[in-house]
């Protein structure tokens, strides 16, 4: 109770650049005061106070080494992070962790997933990319059930509908996607060997390679015009370049025909992949509607 009055005390920008160290805390395993400073612009003093503040209202959750602030197991958040804002911020660099209201905004509706991930899962594997970490978990496989599996991750991948890991998996033996909210017991795995290269990231091909892919009006609706204007086409058409890791995932999202004969039907379909043949080789080719190889 202690605790949170003095949080209750403190002025609104304070509680936002704690809730801001919490975050990187969290989710990137430690914060030092420059991180304070760049995103806030404050002087190096203020900053230094706001991390000792921290540590005082959360002695369990960091520990100070090497002139930076570190997660440590015991960690328990002080404030209350909300998933789709903290997913936002740690892949398009937005504000996290806001404590308080956002401003003024315009009246809108967007929906919501309906499955969002274990904070605590997605702060363990996100410590474990910054760091370049191997993980133990088990994994909940749509045909074989749980399973045992040691992955070395290297980025997050948002399908439209849910959340993946691209990850090196040494039980596999090759890069794959795994859903986060199919994984359990995520832990760091320190007494195994370190990532070689042929685990990280620059070795993963198809997250590396890109694939331009034209998009058309699709044959069978009647007003193609507005479908260009929908999409800002050019000249009726709109090219994208995906990696190949992702490419299937947004075909399937946009719910694009990519079919050798554009025989896919239905209100929802209005856009057509102009030459199939553009997602050859791409790994995730086979989640694409109607992509036959």
């Amino acid at each position: 109770m202690e605790q949170e009055n003095t949080i209750a005390m403190l002025s609104a920008a304070q509680r936002l650049r704690l809730a801001f160290i919490e975050f990187r805390v969290w989710f990137y395993g430690e914060v030092a005061r420059k991180h304070v400073q760049e995103r806030f612009e404050v002087a190096t003093a203020a900053g230094t106070r706001d991390l000792m503040l921290y540590k005082q209202l959360a002695p369990h959750n960091v520990s100070y080494e090497q002139k930076q602030y570190r997660y440590l197991p015991t960690f328990h958040p002080l404030f209350q992070h909300d998933p789709d804002k903290v997913l936002a911020a740690l892949t398009t660099g937005t504000t996290a962790a806001d404590t308080g209201t956002s401003g003024e905004t315009i009246s809108h509706a967007a929906p919501k997933r309906l499955n969002q991930p274990d904070l605590n899962t997605l702060a363990t594997v996100t410590r474990a990319i910054h760091k370049g970490q191997v993980l133990g978990l088990t994994y909940l496989s749509m045909k074989k059930g749980p399973s045992p599996r040691v992955i070395v991750p290297h980025s997050l991948v948002d399908s439209g509908l849910r959340w993946h890991i691209r990850a090196f998996d040494r039980t596999k033996g090759h890069f794959r996607d795994l859903v986060l909210t199919r994984m359990e017991d995520v832990h760091t795995l320190a007494d195994c060997s370190p990532p070689s290269p042929q685990e990280q990231i620059s070795a993963d091909t198809q997250w590396n390679r890109m694939f331009t892919l034209t998009l058309i009006p699709h044959p069978s609706r009647p007003h193609p015009e507005v479908i260009a204007k929908d999409f800002g086409m050019q000249d009726g058409q709109l090219k994208v370049s995906l990696r190949g890791a992702v490419a299937g995932y947004v075909m399937r999202q946009w719910q694009v025909d990519c079919s050798p004969n554009a025989s896919m039907r239905g209100h929802e379909v209005r856009l057509r992949l102009a030459d199939p043949t553009e997602l050859r080789d791409a790994g995730s080719a086979p989640l694409a509607p109607g992509y036959v190889s």
